[in-house]
């Protein structure tokens, strides 16, 4: 049996306790953590001992939405200054020239850059299948660089042709989705605990979709007890969209198609009003927050403190890797904390104490903490996935975290060892471990040689873009 004991270090559990423990430590048995606590009452011998005095360990960051074949588009000069429809515009054709080869090497880049950023789980939304590509050679990259992977199964059946966004070259036949996603989840989705792989399905959007694909999709998902996820009120172009074509805002149409419930998470929703984050309580739908992509595309900022009062699970994405260019889930959580305060200053912050405020400087409103941007990145997350057995640190749950060395000149001068790691500039962590196996040690990933991933990445791109 194998048993692994971390030591000497600063635990953030992330339980409902929300306990940090100086000195503390995790004691792992067959990849599932037995004992959280001070290292002194944890067993002192195991198969492997990691002394991480002057690091802090938190629960493994949770990616909740992402499109890893984007990495190949990063920075794209034609689409460095669009909007959401034109950027999609652009991009289409270069993505039409995808392969196999190109998904499985790009699936392999986002997850290491993931990994080096404390990332543990991760949702993909793999949409489009040009020229023999499968979701099936995603999964088989997820299995060598060994995060957890929620691999969804997207789709697009509305092309141009049919008053949709997409050109008809990269959208399917329904039959062939439907079919595909089947056979999918026949293969591949794990329903148990410490699951590696899962399947989702996943249609695009409501511009690149049909409503009979959405409810279809629906259906079945909730024969094989899979999750749904789509993109949903990320633009207001989105919402002329719908009003135009289906009658009903964004929200409304989910409704209608019968998306809405606890299986169920979106991506985006920014463009919500009271009513529809009404709706979203009550049955329990997730949202993927994607700060750094909604910047970037110029999208706007979704009312995290409104979904967060009305009960709404929210977990954080990075998002496509050519609407953010990047995929450092760290990063993303120091984004949402910052977005979250500017919006708050946008709504009417006053830095002027109230007289309750008792000298914190808060003003007459509460901006988020760095603890509940971690809450997103961590709890939140499993949350919107519908997993129980990742987020935190605690016994019986996964064991699944990061660590950081405190002790390197961004963090010098930091007085509060959690907050460090948000308020600071995001940094790659020194350790990455998922069921209890290193993926990133001492800084370097350990499951893939990255000098040749990025040669072999950097080919791929070239290629795409040359035509």
């Amino acid at each position: 049996m194998s048993t692994l004991l971390i030591k000497n270090t600063y635990i953030v559990t992330m339980d409902d306790h929300q306990r940090e423990i100086p000195e503390g430590g995790l004691f792992i048995r067959e990849g599932i953590i037995g004992q959280v606590g001070l290292t002194a009452d944890l067993p002192q011998t195991a198969d492997e001992v990691l002394d991480l005095k002057g690091h802090i360990v938190l629960p493994g960051l949770v990616n909740t939405h992402h499109h890893f074949y984007q990495t190949l588009t990063r920075a794209v000069p034609a689409a460095q200054d669009a909007n959401l429809f034109n950027w999609l515009k652009t991009l289409y054709p270069i993505w039409a020239r995808l392969t196999p080869d190109d998904i499985f090497i790009s699936t392999q880049t986002a997850l290491a850059e993931l990994a080096l950023s404390g990332c543990t789980t991760a949702a993909d939304h793999l949409y489009l299948f040009p020229n023999g590509s499968k979701l099936d050679d995603e999964i088989a990259a997820a299995s060598e660089i060994g995060l957890r992977l929620q691999a969804s199964r997207g789709s697009m059946s509305l092309g141009e042709s049919k008053g949709g966004l997409p050109p008809d070259s990269v959208v399917d036949t329904e039959d062939n989705i439907l079919k595909d996603s089947q056979r999918l989840i026949e293969k591949y989705h794990d329903p148990k605990l410490s699951a590696m792989t899962q399947i989702v399905l996943a249609p695009c959007s409501p511009f690149s979709v049909t409503s009979d694909l959405m409810k279809q999709s629906a259906k079945l998902a909730r024969e094989y007890g899979v999750h749904l996820h789509t993109h949903l009120a990320e633009t207001e172009d989105e919402e002329k969209f719908c009003m135009q074509m289906f009658g009903h805002r964004p929200v409304g149409y989910m409704q209608e198609v019968d998306w809405v419930g606890d299986d169920v998470w979106f991506a985006h929703a920014v463009w919500v009003n009271d009513e529809e984050i009404k709706v979203f309580a009550k049955h329990n739908c997730g949202v993927a927050h994607c700060p750094t992509s909604n910047m970037r595309l110029a999208s706007g900022i979704a009312p995290i403190k409104e979904y967060r009062k009305a009960g709404v699970n929210v977990g954080l994405g990075v998002d496509g890797s050519a609407s953010n260019d990047g995929s450092h889930l760290l990063a993303e959580v120091r984004s949402a904390m910052l977005l979250s305060r500017l919006k708050e200053g946008i709504t009417g912050f006053s830095a002027t104490p109230s007289p309750g405020d008792k000298g914190q400087g808060q003003g007459n409103r509460k901006l988020m903490t760095a603890r509940e941007a971690l809450h997103l990145g961590t709890r939140g997350g499993a949350a919107v996935l519908g997993r129980k057995d990742i987020g935190s640190l605690e016994g019986g749950k996964c064991a699944d975290f990061f660590a950081v060395n405190l002790n390197q000149l961004g963090f010098a001068g930091m007085h509060d060892p959690v907050a460090a790691v948000v308020f600071g500039q995001a940094v790659n962590v020194d350790y990455t471990v998922v069921n209890g196996k290193f993926i990133v040690m001492e800084g370097k990933l350990v499951t893939v040689d990255e000098g040749r991933l990025v040669e072999k990445h950097n080919q791929a791109a070239r290629r795409l873009l040359a035509g």
